[in-house]
């Protein structure tokens, strides 16, 4: 039986991580990035997850693995403990987002996120023509059983960066199953085309002299 095949967004954070790096990816889920990240970067990797059938399937691939909530538990942790934290697709369901991704850039150096994209055209198509709250393959569910609370467009995600002095050190497009695909999320054009945004964010050292945005991106 030949391998599942990798998602898209975990083939770029592939990319982005340094090999040998220690690595927290926050609501590991059964811990598929986190292996791959352990099997083919070499990294030292921990997770964090709430359901108790997550850390099951984690614990069963060999991973290491704690039992917690995003929201509340990052706090726990030491500052400066990971190279990298990753939150993937997650953000939307945490209940204090811009705590969350604070706390992300405390503990490690960068951290990786990625948002679906309330602000695509798809969305956007499905609320005009159908007056109704839209499901795409970036947002599934219904809206009455989603677990998504706050959703953003990659312009509210920037803005939110902006506010909290992080840089956005490279960004990338999800669309339709499509190869990642390197933006810079400022231009109105990507805020309309892509389904998901996937970021590699740091901590501004001194903002008046970070290097220009558009300089960071293919």
């Amino acid at each position: 039986m030949s391998p599942a095949p990798v998602r898209e967004d975990f083939r770029e954070i592939l990319r982005l991580v340094r090999p040998g790096s220690r690595v927290l990816d926050v609501g590991c889920g059964e811990g598929e990035l986190l292996e791959l990240l352990t099997r083919e970067k070499g990294c030292d990797g921990q997770g964090l997850e709430i359901s108790t059938k997550g850390v099951s399937a984690c614990l069963a691939r060999g991973l290491a693995v704690v039992q917690g909530d995003g929201d509340r538990d990052l706090d726990h942790f030491p500052t400066q403990a990971f190279d990298y934290a990753i939150l993937s697709k997650t953000l939307q369901q945490m209940r204090e987002p811009k705590h969350v991704l604070s706390e992300l850039l405390r503990i490690a150096d960068k951290a990786v996120v990625s948002v679906p994209n309330f602000g695509q055209w798809r969305v956007r198509w499905a609320l005009l023509a159908k007056g109704r709250m839209p499901e795409t393959k970036a947002l599934p569910d219904p809206w009455y059983s989603t677990l998504n609370i706050h959703l953003c467009t990659l312009h509210d995600f920037t803005a939110l960066c902006d506010d909290l002095n992080l840089r956005i050190d490279a960004c990338a497009a999800l669309s339709n199953g499509k190869p990642a695909r390197p933006i810079d999320p400022t231009r109105a054009i990507e805020n309309w085309r892509a389904e998901t945004g996937l970021f590699l964010l740091s901590r501004k050292s001194d903002p008046t002299t970070a290097a220009p945005r558009q300089d960071l991106f293919g």
